[in-house]
């Protein structure tokens, strides 16, 4: 007998997920973590005394109303934000607001920025409607598209270009189209090219880089859930899975690290682990990144080389840098953008560059050279939930880019230093106290969220999303929709499959659903 009916590799929130509906449906089910702790990218960590940060994702993305509902995440305390960002060039200009009331939204943007910009962001969320619905963004227990079955998606002209856009086009295109004015819309266009790219290794001017800004700009329709803050950190979502798993008598095992699935005449009969123990299961479900499942987990004499090869081939080129700050109060902005020293304005603070400015930085990245001044999204969640830092201290984050990973100038070690320097720099330009105010901090690089995590490339995507990297270009459970895993029992259910990327649960649930249906 085995020991157990499934065996989940990762206790992220997609393997949480597989592991919990799997072990509700009756099967006895264990998950295996490699690392310390569960929650992979979706976690809350103390990284110094009393100070707690969500250490990569920090918002539960849109997802599927199905799964959230099947999860019980809809009960989940979230905390409610009068404004979700604000969006600045740093330059003096006038920042864009991003109220969570859509009728706000608009009125700031027509008195503060403009008719055209209005019109423009409705342009732009008209042409992402179709692109939304050919890359299945809000799909759950479905496969991914064909290229002929995205296209059908287009129930106009129009909306077919926009799909020929997200294949082929670039960022830059489509905001030239919708917002053409560099200058007066420099923040709006600033925002939304650093959405599109941070998940992407490509800069807004690319041709590719589109599919990213569909990704980004997706609204979830009635058969889905907003975006969600939650209190106590992205880790509440965690915390309630493990909770979940435990309650219909599931298993989880930490410091479990798995070496090799191990395969029998067709199927997989278990795993065995990095300590040479094994643990046999007649259903393996992988929620690392599909490559690296496919490529360094499966013995290669039981797989067509042509199935290796294609996953082998998976873009996972992170380039950004992330600090952490615990801070001895709130910093103090300075003229012209007093209204960020409200704590209603602090949740996200986009200091942005140009499209422009973001293409030649990439393009420099790529040389070894460091952005002089890069663009950062700056956060403050302490000031909405006090949990995270001690009384009257505050804990944040900042995530830039572009951190050079191909060639460097300087060793990898000097370029962390200096790019953190330049980001504490750009943020006290703005924030004169900033800097001061920092009692400790920490940098991490794409290579120390890989180790951290297991993320190839420190790879938060699992697979960027390049049109290449989407739609039947991307796994689902039994692998590519044109070309499936010939191995019975094995299922994929990591960010890198479709449904993902982002905290929406979609992949771990996509697995669990095609385990079920046998």
């Amino acid at each position: 007998m085995a020991d157990f009916d499934a065996i989940v590799i990762g206790a992220g929130h997609n393997g949480l997920t597989a592991a919990t509906l799997l072990q509700r449906a009756g099967l006895r089910t264990v998950c295996l973590e490699g690392k310390r702790n569960t929650g992979g990218m979706a976690s809350t960590v103390e990284l110094f005394e009393g100070y707690r940060f969500e250490i990569a994702g920090s918002l539960q993305f849109p997802t599927s109303a199905v799964v959230s509902r099947e999860l019980g995440l809809d009960d989940l305390p979230t905390i409610d934000l009068e404004v979700m960002s604000v969006s600045l060039r740093g330059i003096g200009d006038a920042p864009v607001v991003y109220y969570s009331d859509p009728m706000k939204m608009l009125t700031h943007l027509g008195e503060v920025h403009g008719a055209d910009a209005v019109t423009g962001m409705a342009g732009l969320m008209a042409w992402s409607q179709a692109p939304t619905r050919a890359l299945g963004r809000f799909d759950a227990n479905r496969p991914p598209r064909t290229l002929d079955e995205m296209y059908a998606c287009a129930t106009t002209e129009s909306e077919r270009a926009a799909i020929t856009d997200l294949l082929f086009g670039s960022v830059s295109d489509v905001l030239d189209r919708y917002l053409p004015d560099r200058e007066k819309h420099g923040a709006l266009r600033g925002m939304l090219a650093f959405l599109a790219v941070n998940t992407t290794y490509r800069g807004p001017e690319t041709p590719g880089s589109a599919a990213a800004l569909a990704f980004g700009l997706a609204v979830p329709d009635e058969n889905a859930v907003l975006m969600k803050k939650l209190a106590g950190g992205v880790g509440a979502l965690t915390d309630h899975l493990c909770r979940q798993l435990a309650d219909s008598g599931g298993e989880i095992r930490l410091r479990s690290s798995v070496e090799r699935i191990l395969v029998g005449t067709g199927r997989v009969t278990g795993v065995r682990l990095t300590d040479g123990s094994t643990v046999t299961a007649p259903v393996v479900v992988s929620a690392i990144a599909p490559d690296l499942t496919v490529t360094e987990l499966i013995d290669p004499a039981v797989l067509p080389a042509e199935v290796r090869d294609r996953f082998g081939h998976t873009d996972h080129r992170g380039s950004y840098l992330q600090m952490h700050f615990a801070l001895d109060g709130a910093p103090t902005f300075d003229a012209p953008y007093e209204l960020l020293n409200d704590p209603e304005m602090q949740a996200a603070i986009g200091i942005f560059s140009t499209p422009e400015e973001l293409q030649q930085q990439w393009q420099d990245s790529r040389r070894g050279i460091v952005p002089a001044d890069p663009a950062i999204a700056f956060q403050i969640p302490s000031a909405h939930d006090p949990t995270l830092a001690p009384e009257g201290k505050h804990a944040a984050s900042a995530f830039s880019l572009w951190f050079p990973v191909e060639e460097a100038t300087a060793g990898y070690g000097d370029m962390k230093v200096e790019m953190g320097r330049r980001v504490i720099e750009k943020i006290t330009r703005l924030a004169p106290d900033f800097e001061r105010r920092i009692i400790r901090h920490t940098t991490f690089t794409p290579k120390h969220m890989g180790t951290m995590f297991g993320a190839p490339g420190g790879d938060y995507c699992h697979g960027l999303i390049h049109p290449e990297q989407m739609g039947p270009n991307r796994p689902g459970p039994k692998g590519y929709v044109d070309q499936p895993i010939p191995i019975d029992g094995l299922y994929l259910g990591s960010a890198g499959c479709h449904g993902g990327p982002g905290i929406t649960f979609i992949p771990g649930y996509n697995a669990a659903k095609a385990v079920l249906a046998g």
